[in-house]
């Protein structure tokens, strides 16, 4: 699978595919929970239906996301992402055509199994950029998911608002479409001489999570990985059925809420993240970023009107600059030659997070959802969120703290 034409890995040929790739995804997201409620007959109901379609993605994507890392530090980066953009595409259609709820379980099962693009996209950026410089690398392609999440769910919400199996087949022809840009145009950007041995041991996800906690430099901070992913998720997971029991929002006006959230993804990371790391170091902006998300998580549940949540969002302007941040002290502890294996097992710990927050998040919604939209319990999941974040914030501090204080006694 070598491209017609030799060429020069570079951060554009990356920040294209991910720009693809995050568009098609963010089509399906106004319209998956409405799509699942197709199959169902009240909230209740279609509450339990989303916890299983995405829990079988978490849980696919935990087992396959490390082996799929792993076989991109044996074989290359290309490779696999053609094979998630494959998968990707695959999965789009399918929906599409579901006529039944068991048929969304199995094809998220398979989309996870197959895709670790985002991971991927990291051990990529990780492979041609200097180690000093990868705080701001991630903040770029950050700043592309921002951009995938400002113009995917607005066609998506669009698209939806007349059909909601439309933006399926959009996405899976955007999907089609990053598969012949990646087969065609972009290149290779591991080097043969830097390529590891596949160890089956090593790539199981049990086994990967404990390398990811052993290196240098990370410790407790996959703990902290866990808990900010595990809120991120859960707000994901939530974000579509609670603004419809909350403020009647259908795919159209959840779609321009993503659109802000868009925005501001590419304000932080594209555009501040530069002049913040030349004055903050990546823990410092970890901690601030995570300071942020806190105070951002209490807000969505205490809004009571639907464009509270666009103050929230807004005010929320470096809460995305703490997973750039995080994302370079891990690759940088990681080394040159295993970048696919930790960004894998990151992918990892994250799937490990998607399986738990629809369990909790939908959970927890489904036991406020009979309430009045005014009611302060129903923002319940969104306060456990600030509650995860904090305490990852916590932690974050005293590791930081520890690590400086061995630094001046070395």
């Amino acid at each position: 699978m070598s491209p017609s034409p030799q060429r020069t890995p570079a951060m554009g040929f990356i920040m294209a595919a991910v720009l693809i790739d995050m568009i098609s995804i963010g089509l399906m997201v106004p319209v998956l929970p409405h799509i699942v409620g197709t199959f169902t007959s009240s909230n209740d109901q279609q509450t339990a239906a989303l916890l299983w379609v995405t829990t079988a993605f978490g849980i696919a994507n935990f087992v396959g996301s490390p082996i799929l890392g792993a076989l991109s530090d044996r074989h290359g980066r290309r490779p696999v992402l053609l094979i998630g953009f494959a998968g990707l595409g695959l999965s789009f259609f399918v929906t599409a055509m579901a006529t039944a709820l068991w048929m969304l379980v199995v094809v998220r099962l398979f989309s996870g199994a197959m895709q670790a693009n985002i991971a991927i996209a990291n051990a990529y950026v990780a492979d041609i950029t200097p180690a000093e410089d990868r705080a701001r690398r991630f903040g770029q392609l950050g700043a592309m998911f921002g951009v995938g999440f400002i113009l995917g769910p607005v066609i998506g919400g669009w698209l939806g608002h007349f059909d909601v199996r439309w933006p399926f087949i959009a996405a899976g022809c955007m999907a089609v479409l990053n598969w012949c840009y990646g087969f065609f145009v972009l290149p290779e950007s591991l080097p043969k001489e830097r390529r590891t041995d596949f160890n089956w041991r090593k790539a199981n996800p049990v086994s990967a999570l404990r390398g990811l906690a052993a290196l240098k430099g990370v410790g407790s901070l996959v703990v902290v990985i866990a808990l900010a992913s595990l809120a991120q998720f859960m707000l994901h997971m939530t974000w579509v059925l609670y603004t419809k029991f909350k403020f009647g929002w259908g795919p159209l006006e959840v779609s321009w809420s993503l659109f802000a959230v868009g925005i501001v993804s590419v304000i932080s990371q594209g555009v501040l993240l530069k002049p913040l790391l030349a004055r903050f170091s990546p823990q410092r902006l970890a901690l601030i970023g995570m300071g942020s998300a806190s105070l951002a998580y209490l807000g969505f549940g205490l809004a009571t009107e639907g464009w509270m949540m666009y103050a929230v969002i807004s005010f929320n302007l470096l809460g995305g600059v703490a997973a750039a941040a995080v994302q370079s002290i891990i690759s940088n502890a990681a080394g040159a030659n295993h970048q696919g294996q930790a960004m894998g097992a990151v992918s990892s710990l994250n799937s490990v997070t998607a399986v738990l927050a629809p369990v909790i998040g939908l959970s927890l919604l489904g036991w406020v959802s009979h309430l009045p939209a005014d009611d302060p319990r129903m923002g319940l999941p969104f306060f456990t969120c600030a509650a995860l974040q904090l305490i990852g914030l916590v932690l974050a501090y005293r590791f930081f703290h520890r690590q400086r204080l061995a630094l001046q006694t070395a």
